[in-house]
């Protein structure tokens, strides 16, 4: 389905990440140069550390410590905030101007450090409203816990948070929402269907994975989980359509290799897939794949730029990837004592960057 021929090259200016999670100490310092590495120049960090990023202080000394593992003096960080009884409306308008670009919401216990996660959204109204005043974003994690008593388990709960997300997107209409990592064709479905306002990022696993390849895989076991075929395809037909409210936010998610390979009676393994060293690289594959290349810039910096309101810079820098044999993907990164397997490690992708 590809229609690249091996030596095309692709420019894309200045790449865009709008969903990492760059962790802390040491895991923090092997993990933020790989933004770069990966043919990257923005970074939308995720505040899920422990403790969370709750206080403009907290979020300009992760983006302090982040700058200064990066390697890179041309990576932009925009720093979120974790949605919590700790942020106050009074405080917004100052956010923007301490880098702070949007706030993101958990659900309580879905995903890796959300045990502060939110229950209701009804006492953050008017925390909604300055946001809406401020321009800004509120990202959502899609999903709500898993409640048997109700039919409610991983395979279903981003289903099941469909009516918050379309509820939310009426009450504050001049907010600007972003539904993050879409497994399924309904969440699909729900962004193209409300306002302007609401936007929907795409992983780079999840085009490529289905709950056959996580079930007994550790290493591309996430959350959300990959959902059906029938979902893959919705992801990738959005992505081919051209729709400017899907764009990219990898969720890359590093953990420690033992925590990754490694369950127990009474504790599972960890969730998250790692792509941020060969981003741009395997989104240009797997768009490749689906015979979508064409959309790769759109993709991976336009689209998420016009929906932030950053757009690149006239004197922005320009990437280009090249389709390739097959270069094989690192097989572990090392540094400081951590150890940290990346998403299709060893494995064959056949587009490279070829300058950064």
């Amino acid at each position: 389905m590809s229609t690249a021929n091996y030596g095309d090259i692709i420019e894309v200016i200045a790449p865009a990440d709008f969903h990492v999670h760059l962790r802390d100490g040491e895991l923090s310092k092997l993990v933020t140069p790989h933004v770069h590495e990966g043919g990257f120049y923005l970074a939308y960090v995720m505040p899920n550390l422990v403790p969370p990023i709750t206080t403009t202080e907290m979020a300009i000394e992760y983006k302090k410590r982040l700058k200064d593992y990066s390697g890179s003096s041309k990576v932009e960080f925009l720093m979120t905030l974790y949605l919590s009884d700790a942020l106050h409306p009074s405080d917004v308008k100052n956010w923007k101007n301490a880098g702070i670009v949007g706030v993101k919401s958990y659900p309580r216990g879905v995903t890796t450090n959300s045990d502060e996660g939110i229950e209701s959204y009804d006492k953050y109204d008017e925390l909604f409203k300055a946001m809406e005043v401020h321009g800004i974003v509120l990202n959502l994690h899609g999903e709500i816990p898993s409640d048997h008593s109700k039919n409610i388990c991983v395979l279903n709960a981003e289903e099941r948070f469909l009516p918050v997300l379309a509820n939310l997107a009426t009450k504050y209409p001049k907010l600007r929402i972003v539904l993050e990592h879409a497994t399924t064709a309904a969440a699909v479905n729900a962004v193209k269907a409300c306002g302007d306002n609401v936007a929907c990022t795409i992983t780079a696993h999840h085009l490529a994975l289905t709950v056959d390849d996580w079930a007994g895989q550790s290493f591309h076991f996430c959350k959300p989980v990959a959902k059906f075929p029938d979902d893959r395809r919705a992801l990738q037909e959005a992505i081919k359509s051209g729709n400017k409210k899907f764009f990219l936010g990898s969720d890359s998610a590093p953990h420690p290799s033992l925590s990754k390979s490694t369950a127990t009676a009474t504790h599972g393994c960890a969730a998250g897939v790692y792509t941020s060293p060969i981003l741009l690289p395997i989104v240009a594959h797997l768009l490749d794949s689906f015979g979508a290349i064409d959309r790769l810039a759109d993709f991976t910096s336009n689209f998420g730029r016009g929906f932030y309101q950053i757009p690149a810079h006239s004197d922005a820098p320009k990437v280009w990837v090249e389709k390739v044999q097959g270069v094989s993907v690192q097989a572990e990164y090392s540094s400081g004592g951590k150890k940290v397997v990346p998403f299709w490690a060893s494995k064959q992708i056949e587009w490279q960057i070829v300058n950064a």
